[in-house]
């Protein structure tokens, strides 16, 4: 048996075809040489180019990433997969988190004056790139184009925020609209009414766009209810609190772990420590601490995030109309009027402590200045007065009470502002949640 060597089958094949097949080997040989003439000279410009631009350890990356102001960070991410790798990664958000200053969120209405005034020429219109919080929703419910509700343009509200820094306030956009209150807020996540879902909520990142629908809870009017939303540092997620009271005054607690489906009933606080919930709640020390009574409050009410526990703190004094209790670094203040013309502040550093009186604000001090927020890295307290809506910031190193010089246009009518923070934060990269990019 005769077996015949493939190499010269084909040669034997090629010399059969004649003078033709020379010049078209020719050129298949000339193609495969410019190929890789092409293919040497980019790889040897490749080569000169990372020899121009020296290698950079993820570290250093890190830490010329996280010194960008926040819009920068958010276009970097998408520069390259390295990048988009170390901005999204938990170390990052959390060193991020922490170098984040303190900002007033709020909602501007569409229909001018009722929010906030702005001079009577002034137009609102919207932005192309405005996303509503309402359609994004739908998405995720994958509602039909033919079954979305319609919605009235002149009931949405737009989501801003008040930046403070150097005796100047700044409004600046998230290009976001709601039709809902924002009902609390945590490390750079906001709490929203659902307008779309009785009883419903939505967790948004107003930064990342990034939303999750929560689950319905107890149905009650909002006069008999408060939110609360806190971290966990156990579980390392975060945990809504809603507290609400029945027609006889018993009051009842559930609790969300977010990227859960379900509520869980826990004890709530004693019969009768409640009679209003007009003031939010406040997360520090490992807890939510509500102020009780709109006026003369002897006690705090606080509850464990841990424990998920009620209890009482005792005040250092009585709590007046203008009073307030504000998360200070890592503590719980409370800022109280001692007189016309005088503001203490006393710190409480952990729960089962004793309050100690930190600082007295002698200069500069009104009767209806109310206390909103601590600055997270300036350490400025930040007040507004009641009269005509003016904001003041107090130094504590300097000891020195300004006035806040705002915006031209802009001048604050609604006492609507949440302390907040710009993050990367997200509830877990594990749920389902609905990410917009523009």
């Amino acid at each position: 048996m005769n077996i015949e060597n493939p190499s010269m089958s084909i040669l034997h094949k090629e010399t059969k075809k004649g003078p033709m097949a020379k010049p078209m080997g020719n050129k298949i040989a000339s193609l495969l040489r410019l190929v890789e003439e092409r293919a040497s000279s980019m790889e040897e410009k490749k080569k000169k180019k990372e020899a121009l631009v020296p290698y950079l350890p993820k570290d250093c990356i890190s830490n010329i990433l996280i010194r960008l102001p926040l819009d920068s960070v958010q276009r970097s991410r998408f520069v390259c997969k390295p990048w988009y790798s170390i901005i999204n990664s938990h170390v990052f958000v959390d060193a991020h988190l922490r170098r984040s200053e303190s900002v007033l969120i709020f909602l501007l209405s569409k229909k001018r004056g009722s929010l906030y005034a702005f001079p009577s020429a002034s137009i609102l219109p919207e932005k192309p790139n405005t996303i509503s919080i309402e359609a994004k929703f739908l998405q995720t419910e994958c509602v039909p184009v033919f079954g979305l509700p319609t919605m009235d343009p002149t009931l949405k509200s737009y989501i801003q925020y008040l930046e403070i820094d150097g005796g100047r306030s700044k409004v600046v956009e998230y290009n976001a609209s709601c039709l809902g209150n924002i009902r609390a807020t945590c490390n750079g996540l906001i709490l929203l009414d659902n307008k779309l879902k009785k009883g419903g909520l939505i967790v948004m990142n107003p930064v990342t766009r990034k939303l999750i629908a929560l689950p319905l809870g107890t149905l009650y009017p909002p006069h008999n209810e408060s939110y609360g939303f806190a971290s966990s540092n156990v579980t390392d997620g975060y945990k809504v609190v809603h507290l609400f009271r029945d027609e006889l005054g018993f009051l009842s607690c559930e609790i969300l772990i977010l990227g859960t489906r379900l509520w869980r009933e826990v004890n709530g606080p004693s019969f009768g420590l409640f009679s209003w919930f007009g003031y939010m709640p406040v997360s520090a020390i490992g807890a939510l601490h509500w102020v009780p009574h709109i006026d003369r409050s002897d006690f705090i009410v606080s509850m464990d995030v841990e424990k998920e526990k009620f209890h009482t703190i005792p005040l250092p004094k009585s709590s007046r109309t203008h009073d307030r209790i504000v998360e200070t670094g890592d503590f719980l203040s409370f800022v109280t009027h001692e007189e016309a013309n005088q503001i203490d502040i006393w710190i409480l550093k952990g729960l089962g402590e004793s309050w100690t009186k930190q600082h007295s604000i002698t200069m500069g001090c009104i009767m209806d200045m109310v206390p909103l927020l601590s600055l997270r890295i300036k350490g400025d307290m930040i007040f507004k007065r009641d009269e005509d809506g003016s904001f003041y910031a107090y130094d504590f190193q300097l000891q020195v009470m300004r006035k806040v010089e705002m915006e031209k246009g802009f001048v604050p009518l609604s006492s609507s502002l949440l302390p907040h923070v710009n993050s990367l934060v997200s509830w877990s990269s594990r749920e389902s949640c609905q990410d917009v990019c523009d």
